[in-house]
């Protein structure tokens, strides 16, 4: 499935601790990053169409990704990064602490094995992780590590 011409929205949690800045990130369901971690890690995020903001979507997103209401705060601004796959993620980041523990992901579904027949349901995110900006940058989807950087620029 081509990424060409999607849009994707999210919302970057960020919170300061003794050990520095940590952001929460989401390491993507199903069974293609089952056993991965470089590259399989995202802001929660999600695709919109033209009709509706980028900003309502980044906030409708992290509901259904996480299950959660999105944190009131102040939203930093993070711009847009184009993925490898041509789609654009536009992120805000806001400040809150929330416990990965009350997560209840969002499903989707897909035919797995391939060509089997069957459907399967799969978390939209399997786990997150509040982490460092450092393991961050090693585990993130390559092109939303620019998020990262940019969060580092606001928070110094």
């Amino acid at each position: 499935m081509s990424g060409k011409g999607k849009r994707s929205a999210g919302l970057l949690l960020f919170r300061h601790t003794d050990h520095g800045l940590e952001v929460l990130l989401g390491h993507m369901g199903g069974p293609f990053f089952a056993r991965r971690d470089a590259g399989a890690w995202s802001v929660p995020k999600g695709e919109y169409e033209p009709d509706e903001t980028a900003w309502d979507a980044a906030r409708r997103e992290f509901q259904e990704e996480l299950g959660l209401a999105p944190p009131e705060g102040t939203a930093i601004g993070l711009g847009e990064v184009r993925q490898t796959n041509g789609k654009v993620v536009t992120a805000w980041a806001i400040e809150a602490d929330l416990d990965p523990a009350t997560m209840v992901p969002g499903t989707f579904r897909m035919e797995w094995p391939p060509k089997s027949g069957q459907l399967q349901e799969f978390p939209e995110l399997d786990r997150v992780e509040w982490m460092g900006l450092e393991r961050a940058r090693a585990v993130i989807v390559q092109a939303q590590a620019t998020f990262l950087d940019r969060l580092a620029e606001h928070s110094d």
